[in-house]
């Protein structure tokens, strides 16, 4: 089975061919960009050279996995948009998985997992982990009001914000993005919902004036 892997969850813009067979998710070719303000710009180029380098068409790949978040509002739904205009052009499905996930499935610990991203604000987007299995998350909260007892180690982006060995890797991969979507492969899709955790901070200009209207009664 051949699946194209996306993910804007976080800076890092990722695009990948995936081969899955008896042996685990192998890498094709990737291309991963760590740009926050480049999501748009640089996903379907990305895929493109990945599909030359790995010698095949969009057409040929039998799936799309894509990083469901969490994530900010305006990176997060471009690679969902991307994966979801993809696979309607080329009659695949589409999986979501959360982002949190992939990188639990390439984190090579023993013990209880902690991932954790950035979620700006002061904050971190986290999960834990019992292997490649959520326990708990994924949440939103300041780094210092994340509950770490029992973990042994933290991956992601915001590793470093906690006071655990921190292990790789920083960002979803397209090889970890097949791996937590592997057992779903060949049932039907899930809704592409984002996880987005929060409203945005940016809101339509007629409720901003509903607001103010009301503050001036």
């Amino acid at each position: 089975m051949l699946v194209i892997a996306l993910d804007t969850s976080t800076p890092a813009v990722t695009a990948g061919l995936v081969a899955l067979d008896e042996g685990g998710p192998r890498s094709l070719a990737e291309r991963v960009t760590i740009n926050p303000r480049a999501h748009g710009e640089l996903l379907m180029p990305q895929l493109l050279d990945v599909m030359t380098e790995a010698g095949h068409e969009l057409a040929d790949a039998d799936a799309i996995v894509v990083g469901s978040g969490p994530g900010p509002f305006t990176g997060l739904r471009v690679g969902m948009v991307t994966a979801a205009a993809l696979g309607q052009a080329i009659g695949r499905p589409v999986h979501p998985v959360c982002s949190l996930d992939a990188i639990a499935a390439q984190a090579d610990v023993t013990g209880q997992l902690l991932v954790a991203t950035d979620a700006r604000r002061k904050e971190a987007y986290w999960a834990t982990y019992s292997g490649r299995t959520r326990i708990d998350g994924p949440h939103v909260l300041r780094p210092a009001d994340v509950p770490t007892e029992g973990c042994t180690a933290v991956a992601g982006e915001l590793a470093e914000a906690f006071d655990l060995p921190v292990i790789e890797p920083r960002y979803p991969a397209p090889v970890g993005l097949v791996a937590a979507a592997a057992d779903a492969l060949d049932a039907e899709p899930a809704p592409l919902v984002p996880l987005y955790l929060r409203r945005p901070d940016a809101e339509l200009p007629g409720k901003r004036k509903s607001v103010l209207t009301r503050g001036a009664r």
